[in-house]
């Protein structure tokens, strides 16, 4: 069974108080930004730890792939990562920035779709 109704109701009412504390409290945006600015960085760096895991586990594979795609695939994640870093900075720039933004994602992702197709056959 799921929680039952009350406990949304609790919830959503501590999300609220949250909420109006971050609002009408001197300082507020100030404490949420703060907040926010520590919860990034504590998930990029879980992102890191993953990337860094699925790395130590898979290098052996890596290694058996050609230089060229191996190329490749770093590469491609690199070209992800420039895109996303860059993700506001792109939209801001209105359709082209959308346009450039989408280019690079979808490059990246038909690079590691290569290497991945890459890897399969014998």
């Amino acid at each position: 069974m799921g929680p039952d109704r009350n406990t949304h109701l609790r919830n959503f009412g501590i999300v609220i108080v949250l909420a109006l504390g971050v609002w009408l409290l001197p300082g507020g945006g100030t404490a949420a930004g703060t907040l926010n600015n520590i919860l990034g960085l504590l998930f990029a760096g879980g992102l890191v730890f993953f990337a860094y895991r699925m790395y130590m586990e898979h290098r052996s594979s890596l290694f058996i792939l050609e230089d060229r795609v191996r190329g490749l695939l770093y590469g491609s994640v690199v070209l992800i990562a420039l895109a996303l870093i860059g993700t506001a900075r792109l939209w801001e720039g209105g359709g082209l920035g959308v346009l450039v933004w989408l280019a690079l994602i979808g490059a990246g992702a038909y690079g590691c779709v290569k290497v991945f197709r890459a890897s399969r056959e014998y």
